[in-house]
């Protein structure tokens, strides 16, 4: 059953939910403390599929009280929030699909700021939109200043692995090679890992070329699924 949604009962509904016992789990968990990636983050202690679940009570909710959510400082709204604007986007025809669009890259870095929120969004959102497009902004993000836009990027071409189409996630992760972050690290290496998925050849010929110069958790990423003695060569640097 679909129940009627404003921004506060939404709010109401995750509340009923929260425990404190989960709350601080969670601020160890995505890197809360001061000078950590999430510094300031606030959480009310949902799990992930109790908030997918209140998502599917509030499925109608109207865009506007998705937004709100958005902005909120909690943790647990802001990831309730994305949960409902992928629902809209896939419902939605042209128009919602680029209203929705163009404000996940206005919220995004201040809103969209945790791996897990980008992560929830990115290619069913961004990648989505650009994918009959020009998909130069994606390239702008994987230049940005921002921690959070960047691995927006890198994401965002999954749904474009999952066709096949690898020359995007290739590009940006050469892009990547010399990012600082180890959230970009992992999130580049889990796209690559993803290419060899389904083409291994690829992924060779990638890490061929770029191996040496990858980071290292970047690299334990990628060759993840490869045959041991394979990724021992790779991380031994005995690739040619």
């Amino acid at each position: 059953m679909t129940v009627h949604a404003t921004a506060a009962t939404m709010r109401a509904r995750l509340r009923a939910l929260a425990d404190p016992r989960i709350a601080k789990h969670s601020l160890r968990f995505f890197k809360c403390d001061p000078g950590e990636y999430g510094a300031g983050d606030r959480f009310l202690g949902i799990r992930v599929p109790d908030v997918r679940r209140v998502a599917r009570e509030f499925r109608a909710a109207p865009l506007g009280a998705a937004l709100a959510l958005l902005r909120s400082p909690l943790h647990e709204e802001r990831l309730l929030a994305l949960v409902l604007l992928v629902e809209r986007f896939a419902r939605g025809d042209e128009s919602e699909r680029a209203r929705i669009y163009a404000q996940f890259r206005k919220h995004t870095p201040r809103y969209v700021n945790n791996w897990d929120l980008v992560d929830t969004a990115a290619y069913q959102i961004v990648g989505a939109y650009l994918e009959p497009r020009d998909r130069g902004p994606l390239y702008e993000l994987a230049r940005s200043q921002s921690l959070w836009e960047r691995r927006v990027a890198i994401v965002a071409t999954f749904g474009y692995i999952k066709t096949r189409a690898f020359d995007d996630t290739l590009a940006i992760a050469e892009t990547l090679l010399r990012d600082r972050e180890d959230l970009i690290h992992k999130a580049a290496g889990w796209m690559l890992r993803e290419i060899g998925n389904r083409d291994r050849a690829t992924l060779e010929r990638f890490l061929r070329e770029h191996y040496g110069a990858m980071p290292r958790t970047m690299l334990r990423y990628a060759i993840e699924k490869l045959p041991e003695r394979r990724r021992k060569a790779y991380l031994a640097g005995r690739v040619r």
